[in-house]
């Protein structure tokens, strides 16, 4: 007798809402646990999800973890269109500024994981630092299209690196976190200047 064929598994796809509920899950066991004592464990205990069902969506903790970070990021930060380069960098600095309040010991409890832990890093490098430089380059884009800074200026490639910057410096040099005044005068007396905005 002859057999049919076992149809090969297919990677399932969750609804929005169920991938909402896991990424709201595992943010909560970040806050409480920190990335080092989180585990699949627990998050599949606490969504009431298999732990094949985790893997095979995010091939692991770190892709979850920056996936979840991600997802949150993305909902409660719409891109800004303001009309003016210095107004939409300011809105991206006022997201920012929420975010960092919010989750300040979160945040700097994953970069230090980071630090020992490649995989980690990749994740929140590709999905995290990644999409805001992009994020950036878009605002830049439009930018140049509108007039506000020319096609060419040699600071609009490091952006990023000045934006980004600004949130890590003050509390490594000062010792205290940015705060809106802060990145306001920042913005102003760094970054717009070397993009020829006065």
């Amino acid at each position: 007798m002859t057999q049919t064929p076992a149809t090969p598994s297919r990677r399932t796809r969750l609804s929005t809402e169920r991938e909402h509920e896991l990424y709201e899950a595992v943010l909560e066991l970040l806050r409480e646990h920190g990335y080092e004592s989180l585990t699949m464990d627990a998050v599949a205990a606490r969504t009431r999800a298999s732990k094949a069902t985790l893997y095979r969506q995010w091939q692991g903790k770190p892709r979850l973890v920056a996936t979840a970070l991600r997802h949150a990021k993305t909902a409660a930060q719409p891109d800004p269109d303001t009309g003016s380069l210095r107004g939409d960098l300011l809105e991206l600095a006022r997201c920012g500024m929420r975010d960092a309040e919010h989750d300040h010991a979160l945040m700097r409890g994953l970069a230090h994981a980071a630090h020992a832990n490649p995989e980690l890093h990749q994740a929140l490098r590709e999905l995290l630092v990644l999409p805001e430089a992009e994020r950036l380059e878009a605002l830049l884009q439009q930018a140049v299209e509108r007039g506000e800074v020319a096609a060419g200026t040699p600071a609009l490639e490091f952006v990023p690196h000045m934006f980004f910057g600004a949130f890590i410096g003050r509390d490594l040099i000062e010792g205290r976190p940015p705060d809106l005044d802060y990145l306001t005068s920042y913005l102003d007396a760094v970054v717009l200047p070397a993009l020829g905005i006065r």
